[in-house]
């Protein structure tokens, strides 16, 4: 399908969220299918993959929803690449979607289910915001999930000998995402441990 044009006066990526070597995140989740299943997210669901990146979340999302998956990022690059990683496991999506993601309730349906975000939140200059705007395209009882990393010195986390993710300083701990998300109406319902170095918290719109 054709890909939205993202607004023209926010092209710029959230601050320290590009996607890194997919060879690193493979050494860090061997199983991406795993992660999703212990995010909660299950067949049947329509999901929001929301800032995609190269699709390591988005393929085996795909495969568990059956292709009831909107994936949105603003690089069209990295949307390329999640495409040819969703056809290379002979799955698909609902839409894919360049486009910024503080434009997600105007872009897919309102009635969704799920949304994921991943390694991106720390980035987002207002975060309470876009919660609000998730809060918009999800069903009644439908959960945000945000996959974070621990707030611990970037040197500790390193993967492949090299230390990565975020600086130390945009690291958020749980009860930092919790209180610039649950005022856009949300409801902490779980947080589940990711090893080695990242942790979910499940919100739902009650």
């Amino acid at each position: 399908m054709e890909m939205n044009k993202p607004r023209e006066l926010q092209k710029e990526f959230f601050p320290a969220t590009a996607m890194p070597d997919n060879a690193w995140w493979s050494a860090l989740w061997p199983d991406p299918d795993g992660i999703v299943r212990t995010l909660g997210i299950e067949a049947g669901m329509t999901v929001v993959d929301l800032c995609c990146g190269d699709g390591y979340f988005t393929a085996p999302l795909a495969e568990l929803v059956n292709g009831n998956v909107y994936a949105l990022d603003i690089d069209p690059e990295m949307l390329n690449q999640a495409r040819s990683e969703v056809e290379r496991r002979g799955a698909s999506v609902a839409e894919w979607l360049c486009a910024d993601a503080r434009d997600i309730a105007g872009l897919v349906p309102h009635e969704i289910d799920y949304v994921l975000i991943a390694n991106t939140f720390h980035g987002v200059p207002d975060k309470t915001a876009l919660a609000q705007a998730v809060w918009r395209v999800l069903k009644a009882g439908g959960r945000f999930a945000i996959v974070n990393w621990h707030q611990v010195a970037r040197e500790q986390t390193t993967v492949l000998d090299k230390p990565r993710g975020p600086k130390t300083e945009m690291r958020m701990s749980p009860e930092q995402a919790r209180a610039v998300v649950e005022p856009a109406g949300f409801q902490l319902t779980d947080l589940v441990e990711l090893p080695p170095y990242h942790y979910g918290v499940i919100f739902q719109k009650p």
